[in-house]
Parts: structure tokens; sequence; C-alpha cells
């Protein structure tokens, strides 16, 4: 089982579950965790070979990931928990990890709050993708994360996102990061699909202003998924609102 912490609060009965992104773990929820315990039980996961996570599933790096058995890392989780249904919040890729697991299993999930939502590659994520895949039994990996994470967040008033989450990404391994890395080529039928299917799970997108590479297609999103999405756009912020 994924490593995880629980923030209890004994006048509630309800939870809310926090999920990173790729490099990151459950420490980058800092400035959130004292506001949502005020009024909710809050579960936080370190995913596959992040954080805490890294030395407990070692067994499990021999196999290939794929974004549904990542999911089912969470709902274990929360079976073990004995946590019928919990609000989710997530960040990046985090966010496909929690759309994910309401496809399979929208009874669990009361609600979703998707930060830095991924819902489509553009032509500059496609092309950073096939650099990726080039590159990654060449170049140490953090000379690629440092490479991604100036592209996706490239401005001077994003410099405290990056350098949290390169600092994050320096407890991965190589091995673990090539993994998660071949992820993408599943990405983009499983994207077109959340694009087309609008789940009924109140949905809340939560967006920088200066996300360019992922802000438009959300847009698009919204529009068609009016009757349970709604977008809050953060201004003068890039991809990883939570920061």
């Amino acid at each position: 089982m994924i490593n995880y912490s629980i923030y209890k609060n004994e006048n509630s009965t309800q939870w809310v579950t926090f999920v990173h992104g790729a490099g990151g773990s459950s420490t980058i929820w800092f400035k959130q965790i004292r506001d949502f315990q005020k009024e909710y039980n809050v579960l936080l996961l370190d995913l596959r070979g992040h954080g805490n996570s890294k030395t407990i599933l070692k067994k499990a790096f021999q196999k290939k990931y794929t974004f549904e058995s990542i999911a089912n890392d969470l709902l274990e989780v929360i079976d073990h928990l004995k946590i019928e249904k919990s609000h989710f919040v997530g960040i990046s890729l985090g966010t496909i990890l929690i759309r994910q697991l309401a496809e399979i299993h929208p009874e669990r999930v009361q609600s979703m709050i998707l930060g830095g939502a991924i819902l489509k590659m553009n032509y500059r994520s496609q092309i950073l993708m096939q650099l990726g895949n080039v590159f990654k039994y060449i170049l140490p990996y953090l000379v690629l994360y440092r490479f991604f994470a100036f592209v996706i967040m490239p401005k001077r008033n994003h410099k405290q996102s990056r350098l949290l989450f390169i600092n994050e990404a320096k407890k991965l391994y190589q091995k673990e990061f090539i993994k998660w890395f071949q992820l993408t080529a599943e990405i983009n039928p499983l994207l077109k699909l959340f694009r087309q299917v609008e789940l009924e799970i109140p949905t809340l997108y939560v967006m920088g202003e200066e996300d360019y590479m992922f802000l438009p297609s959300v847009r698009k999103v919204v529009e068609r998924h009016y009757k349970s999405s709604k977008l809050f756009v953060i201004a003068q912020c890039g991809h990883v609102v939570n920061v």
C-alpha cells in the first residue's frame, strides 16, 4: 500500500483526499492542510515511488504502470481506511488519476477540485513528450525534469513552484522516472475520453491565468460540461496553482 497520512477532524464525517502530481509528494499541500482540516478529515497520499512510498513499493517497480493501476492505489487506501466516499483535490497529473478513479468508481468520488488540470496535450506538450522519450535513457532524469519545469512554468513569478517540484523530484530514482514517463503512451486516448464524457460529479477546475499549455482546453471542456463543471482562474499564476 502507498504511504498516507491523516489529519483528523473529530467534528466531521467528511473526507478530502489530496493527490499530488508527478515528481511531487504529499508535502506540496502544506498551504492547504490547515484550512481544510477546519471542516474535513484530510487524507494525504504519496504516489508510487514518491515521498515516503518509494521504499514500500520496490516490487511494484518491476511492473508497467498504468493510470488505472495507479488510480487503484488510491482506492486501496480509502478502502483500508473504510472511507465510503471522499472529496478529491489534485494537481497536474494528480487530476488525471482522480478523474480515472471517478470513471471506474464514481460512487466513491463526492466532488473533484482539479488544479492545473490536464485535459489535452497541445502542440508544445506533445513536443515535450517526444523529446522526453528520445532522451529518457540518455540524460539524467533531473536534467529533463528541470527542462520540463521551465517550459511549463517559464515566468519569474513561477520560480517558487519550479523549485518546489524540482526539489521533490530529486527524491525519485531514474528507473522510477522512466516508468512514470512511459505513462505518456496512453495519455492521449484517456484525455480524449475525459473531454467527451461528462460525469455527474461536481467538478471545480482551478487554473492559473498563465498556464498557457493547459488552460485553453479546460475552458472548452467547462463550456461543454456546464452541468457539472465550473472554472476558477487565478490571476498572475502558472500551472501549480496550489502554491
